[in-house]
């Protein structure tokens, strides 16, 4: 079993809802991402539509542990307007070479065709071993925790995967 970092940003707590379920079922250890400027009131909700359509990225606090201490981390982040979440562009940017194999996880209002997982394998610099979405529905009324579960088993074997293919290609034998 590998050792997972779970990253995330959460405005409205359902992103974190889903985070803490993550962790609780699959023993992952959970870090989040907090704003320097909290969003409210309508002035808040015109910042969230900003930061997406311009591709803003807000000022951030993260005091979770080393991301590289990890073997895989899952960046859980909402979608706004189709895209990722500002606050979360800015921790991937910061933390670009620090990321090892990374998942992500976007949360989404509804059901829809959104490109927050390839802007965040963009801002990585390479795909993610696994991506999915979550709505906000399901997260909420508690029908996640089936998918929730695959999600760590595909994880762990993307993860073994992708390890195994690192040792292959570092092995002295290749050279």
């Amino acid at each position: 079993m590998s050792k997972v970092l779970v990253v995330v940003y959460s405005h409205t707590g359902t992103s974190r809802r889903l985070s803490e379920q993550l962790c609780s079922q699959l023993g992952w250890q959970l870090a989040e991402i907090v704003e320097e400027r909290p969003r409210r009131g309508i002035l808040g909700i015109w910042r969230c539509v900003l930061d997406s359509l311009l591709r803003r990225r807000p000022a951030i606090h993260y005091d979770g542990p080393f991301p590289r201490n990890f073997d895989a981390v899952v960046l859980v982040s909402p979608i706004w307007l189709g895209r990722l979440a500002g606050p979360m562009r800015s921790f991937i940017a910061r933390r670009r070479d620090h990321l090892p194999d990374v998942a992500t996880i976007s949360v989404a209002g509804r059901t829809g065709d959104f490109s927050a997982a390839a802007e965040m394998a963009d801002l990585v610099g390479e795909a993610p071993i696994i991506s999915t979405t979550f709505t906000a529905r399901e997260i909420e009324d508690g029908t996640c925790t089936g998918r929730i579960q695959f999600f760590g088993a595909a994880l762990n074997g993307a993860e073994a995967a992708h390890a195994a293919e690192r040792r292959r290609m570092h092995s002295p034998m290749m050279a």
